[in-house]
């Protein structure tokens, strides 16, 4: 209780900027665990069934590698399944199957990626705004110091500037962790975008019905 107490006063001293960033800390800190939860449902740390079925399909056997996909788990397998049924189709040329691979794999790495926006809006504006309170903390201590003049204690001249530069601070706190997940999300669903990119190559250079591109 006296810890939430000393952070509600340390909040209350940084004044509205403060608690702008306190609420930026709290958003930051529900992307994050949304974004987990979103990748984890979606299957992005799944590979091993979308790298058996494209070692099968390559060594010949089509058919057990579109067995083995018939409930597939993961970004990599859902679009390895539309890869190997859209070249399969006999509807479909072999360009219009290669667009229709692109196109759900363009839609499942969009929505690896959504979010990603608001995590590097956050990082960036973060620190501004904890710049913008400790300019408008500083202003406020030096005219308190040029309306007491002479008699102007230099203790409460400190007191104001450490207390403006708490908005600095709370600011990159908020940025730094902000700016690891998105880096970090985005180098996972740049792995995922080459695993795709190797995989649908590999079923379209290597059909076993077709022989080759």
């Amino acid at each position: 209780m006296n810890d939430l107490a000393l952070l509600t006063g340390m909040i209350g001293r940084g004044g509205v900027v403060m608690w702008i960033i306190a609420g930026l800390s709290v958003l930051t800190l529900a992307l994050i665990l949304w974004k987990l939860w979103r990748l984890s449902l979606s299957g992005l740390w799944r590979r091993m069934q979308a790298e058996r079925a494209v070692a099968l399909w390559v060594a010949g056997q089509a058919g057990d590698a579109q067995a083995m996909l018939v409930a597939p788990r993961g970004i990599r397998s859902r679009v390895v399944a539309q890869a190997m049924a859209a070249l399969r189709d006999p509807s479909l040329t072999r360009d219009a199957a290669r667009d229709e691979v692109l196109r759900v794999a363009r839609r499942e790495l969009n929505a690896a990626r959504s979010g990603l926006r608001a995590l590097e809006l956050i990082s960036t504006i973060a620190p501004l705004l904890g710049l913008l309170g400790t300019v408008l903390g500083m202003i406020t201590a030096f005219q308190a110091l040029q309306s007491t003049g002479a008699q102007a204690d230099p203790t409460i001249l400190a007191g104001g500037i450490w207390e403006a530069l708490l908005t600095t601070a709370a600011g990159m706190a908020v940025a730094i962790p902000a700016g690891v997940a998105l880096v970090w999300i985005e180098s996972l669903t740049d792995g995922v975008q080459a695993d795709l990119e190797d995989a649908v190559t590999q079923i379209f250079t290597r059909d076993p019905a077709g022989g080759g591109a």
